[in-house]
């Protein structure tokens, strides 16, 4: 029901670094099940450059994982989702259980006109605005225009010492992590040729979200990832990093870069010395 709504989304997103205001769009997630309304929503964003859609779904649980992984300013949520799948009153009572470093502006839409209902909402969820679809004006148009009026006002009551372009989403806090492993095991000598190589990143990726002690986990946690046995994962590792360290051009600059102590019987770091190692240094240069 959404594919074609959905291409408009990831070209809005491609052209995003096309916006030639200074200040960044505003991000925003639609959850919405009417086609025809998200089509207008999309259609009114893509004739602007203050707003940017990162994501559209016609179901709650979806809405609330992509409010988690995108991270947008604000919320724009069709509260009974008939032909879709759960409800707006699904999304608030999890969304509000839910941790975020900045919490989202929540705008509901609704063709409800109980004022009881909006008394509900305010006082039981603190929504910022309720916008009935029957109303004379109702639009996309008009639900933007609170949202940007609003903005500025909004984040400098949020406590937030960062600016709005400094906000990291999940899959971009991944890929920045990632790429500083890429580039450590790059200056270590770890062939990119070898299985090792890539079960030496996943291993430090994933060392650096859990509890030091936890080496023996993240080895099984690799077997599963890689679809292999557990000594192939050791094998794999360990070949890798004995190729470098006996292999390396400059033995003397490598030793400048790893600076932990190596045990003179094996010869070279044990796996799981190595990626304890390169956890703590890209954790304690990262974070």
């Amino acid at each position: 029901m959404f594919n074609d709504v959905d291409v408009d989304v990831e070209r809005n997103l491609i052209n995003m670094d096309n916006k030639t205001d200074n200040k960044k769009p505003m991000k925003i997630v639609l959850i919405e099940d009417d086609v025809s309304a998200c089509r207008d929503f999309m259609d009114c964003a893509n004739n602007r450059t203050d707003i940017l859609f990162v994501g559209m779904t016609g179901r709650s649980d979806e809405g609330l994982e992509l409010v988690k992984n995108k991270l947008p300013e604000a919320v724009i949520i069709d509260l009974e989702l008939n032909w879709g799948q759960g409800s707006g009153y699904d999304f608030l009572d999890k969304f509000f259980k839910t941790e975020f470093d900045i919490r989202p502006l929540i705008v509901i839409t609704t063709n409800n006109r109980s004022q009881d209902i909006y008394t509900q909402m305010h006082n039981d969820y603190h929504i910022h605005w309720i916008f009935c679809k029957l109303q004379d004006g109702y639009g996309p148009e008009l639900v933007f225009r609170h949202l940007l009026r609003f903005r500025e006002f909004y984040h400098k009551q949020s406590d937030v010492n960062r600016e709005l372009k400094t906000l990291e989403t999940p899959e971009e806090q991944k890929n920045r992590i990632m790429a500083r492993i890429r580039a450590e095991l790059d200056i270590f000598g770890v062939s990119v040729k070898l299985k090792g190589r890539k079960v030496a990143e996943d291993a430090i990726y994933l060392l650096i979200n859990r509890d030091k002690k936890d080496a023996e986990n993240v080895f099984n946690d690799l077997t599963k990832l890689h679809k292999t046995h557990y000594n192939n994962i050791i094998r794999n590792l360990q070949t890798a990093i004995h190729d470098a360290w006996d292999n390396h051009d400059d033995p003397e600059a490598l030793l400048k870069h790893y600076t932990a102590p190596v045990r003179k019987d094996i010869g070279a770091p044990t796996p799981t010395e190595f990626i304890h190692y390169y956890a703590r240094k890209v954790r304690r240069d990262m974070f």
